[in-house]
Parts: structure tokens; sequence; C-alpha cells
């Protein structure tokens, strides 16, 4: 079985997961942004990782846009965020992003990383008028995206990577 990773990572996380499930399989890990087509169709299995930004799965758009090219490949999707795992938000994630051709796509979730130090100043102003309309409501009410990102003290970083998060991964790929 050939393959290749394709990812986004804003942040380095994506990336890191990336990598490691190179590692594992062999694959060959390219940022989404210096892909093409032609780059994917030499390869019978696809697995792409996005981060996991204001609900949408960064660079999925390659694999909406290409969807036709790749009907005969096996292909899989990891998404990447900060928050723990948690059902109802994944569901709603994957429900939301992937649409039409992509729906049936096997997802999986890995938790990445958080650090405000190393965001764009867009970002880093997002989350901060997020976390002070969070202050004024009961944490015992909290989502679980809401709680970790409250549970990260300004300028610290919070990092939750673990290679364990891509064993159903590798597992999917070794069931087919």
């Amino acid at each position: 079985m050939s393959g290749i990773i394709l990812y986004k990572s804003k942040y380095g996380s994506t990336k890191k997961y990336a990598e490691w499930l190179a590692e594992e399989t062999g694959f060959a890990p390219m940022d989404v942004g210096n892909a093409s087509i032609e780059d994917v169709s030499q390869y019978d299995t696809v697995l792409f990782g996005g981060g996991v930004y204001a609900s949408g799965i960064a660079g999925l758009s390659f694999l909406k846009k290409h969807w036709g090219s790749l009907g005969e490949k096996k292909v899989l999707v990891f998404i990447c965020g900060a928050s723990p795992y948690d059902k109802k938000a994944f569901d709603a994630i994957v429900a939301s992003n992937m649409k039409d051709g992509l729906s049936g796509v096997p997802c999986f979730y890995c938790r990445g990383a958080f650090d405000m130090s190393s965001m764009t100043f867009r970002d880093k102003t997002l989350c901060k008028l997020l976390q002070k309309s969070l202050a004024k409501k009961d944490p015992e009410e909290y989502e679980v995206w809401e709680r970790a990102l409250m549970e990260v003290p300004e300028g610290e970083r919070g990092d939750w990577t673990d290679k364990t998060y891509i064993q159903p991964i590798l597992e999917a790929l070794r069931q087919s």
C-alpha cells in the first residue's frame, strides 16, 4: 500500500501527528498548501489532517475540490484540536465539514496544543475576547472546549499531543 499524508498545521500539532504517522506507515507527509492533485494521484491511500478553527477543518478545501479524482482511493481524515475529545462536539464538526462526497469518510480526533504566544494577532484577540466572555459564565456550565480554553493561564502553553492518538488511524489502515 502506498500513501501520502496531507496536512494543514497552523501551530504545529497537526504536523507533529503527520510526522508520527509517517514514521509508522512510511507514507510521505506533505503540507496540503504545497500539494497538487498530481502529487496525490500516484498513491492509493490519502491521510488528511487539519486543525479545527472556529468549527472548520483547516485545509479540507483540497479534499473537497479534488474529491472527484480521489474516488477510488482510501481516504481517512484526522482532526486536531486543543480540546479534549468530546463525542458531541466531534460529531458536530464532522457533520458540518464532511458533507456531500466526504460524508462517510472515516474521521479521527487527535488532541493538540494551545499556545497563545505563538498565535496570530487575530487568533490571539479572538481567544482573549472569548476568555473574557467565558469568565462571566459559571465554570460548572462550561462546554468541554470552553473548559479547555480557560484551563491554560494567559502566556502559558498547554500541549496534549500524544502518539497514542494515532493508534485508531493505524488500525483503520491495517483493516484495508
